[in-house]
């Protein structure tokens, strides 16, 4: 909101908050995962705004489905924050490698939980939901030694402080889109276009455009044990993929690297070749 009234200091920008499945039923995602259940974070801010009644959804774009309903696009990828996932613990429980084993560790993702058990095999990975406060109440109690969040979501609500260690995309890829906001509108109000991609970061956008292919070409979802980290450096970009077994037993990883005008492309060719690796069975046994 503050990068856009910086952009329109004339423009009267209204906050609407709007509930969604996800919110109220966090306790079953990944049941409504394995149905096919799509759109469960977006669905009702995007119902919103096909009926008008709001003009800019802002969502958090790793939640984001890789298709969007008829009529509307999204029309704005502000810069990037921090795409890295991060470890919170209690006192001797700050970095992931020195955890002792048995140590328990909460998270609600399913990528991290997959993660987490082909990293760390003897630690306790536990389910853990609830919005940032709730989980960080969640570790003052005695289930918990240390939880697992993303890095933006603590940057953004002024919470970095919390951080003890910023787990890097070489042992825990990010959720394709991690750390990325979308600006989506409806495809025919070129005034509300103008207004959201006057905050648009094309570097970000093709970072995003190849690992949002990459989980497109695998015919996975949000909640899918997937990761996808892209950088751009020296104007190459890199893009690393990463599919897992739920119980962390069997993993796929690869990398490919061009022009960054061919982010869309780089996506779609690393998941043909991870699919060739036997990427499939595995996502197909994360929705059984």
């Amino acid at each position: 909101m503050a990068r856009l009234k910086e952009e329109w200091p004339d423009t009267d920008f209204r906050i609407q908050t709007i509930s969604t499945k996800g919110d109220r039923n966090r306790g079953s995602l990944e049941a409504m995962a394995q149905k096919g259940d799509k759109g469960f974070w977006v669905k009702e801010i995007e119902d919103a705004l096909l009926q008008k009644r709001i003009d800019i959804a802002v969502h958090s774009l790793k939640d984001l489905p890789t298709e969007q309903p008829e009529g509307l696009e999204v029309s704005s990828i502000p810069r990037r924050v921090d795409a890295r996932d991060v470890l919170i613990g209690k006192e001797g429980m700050k970095r992931l490698a020195d955890l002792p084993q048995g140590a328990r560790v909460g998270t609600s993702s399913v990528r991290r939980k997959a993660f987490l058990r082909a990293y760390r095999p003897d630690l306790q990975v536990i389910d853990l939901r609830g919005n940032i406060d709730t989980r960080l109440a969640a570790l003052a109690g005695n289930e918990y030694d240390a939880i697992i969040l993303a890095a933006a979501g603590l940057i953004r609500t002024e919470m970095r402080h919390r951080i003890d260690e910023f787990v890097e995309p070489d042992i825990m890829l990010p959720a394709p889109g991690q750390g990325a906001l979308a600006l989506e509108t409806r495809a025919d109000d070129d005034l509300t276009i103008e207004v959201a991609y006057a905050i648009h970061d094309h570097t970000t956008d093709d970072r995003i455009t190849a690992e949002r292919e990459f989980l497109a070409g695998l015919g996975a979802g949000c909640m899918a044990p997937v990761g996808a980290h892209a950088t751009v450096k020296g104007g190459l970009l890199t893009l690393e993929g990463w599919v897992g077994a739920l119980d962390g037993g069997h993993v796929i990883r690869a990398t490919t690297q061009g022009d960054p005008s061919e982010c869309a492309d780089l996506g779609a060719e690393l998941a043909t070749d991870m699919l060739d690796r036997g990427a499939q069975a595995l996502i197909d046994a994360a929705r059984s």
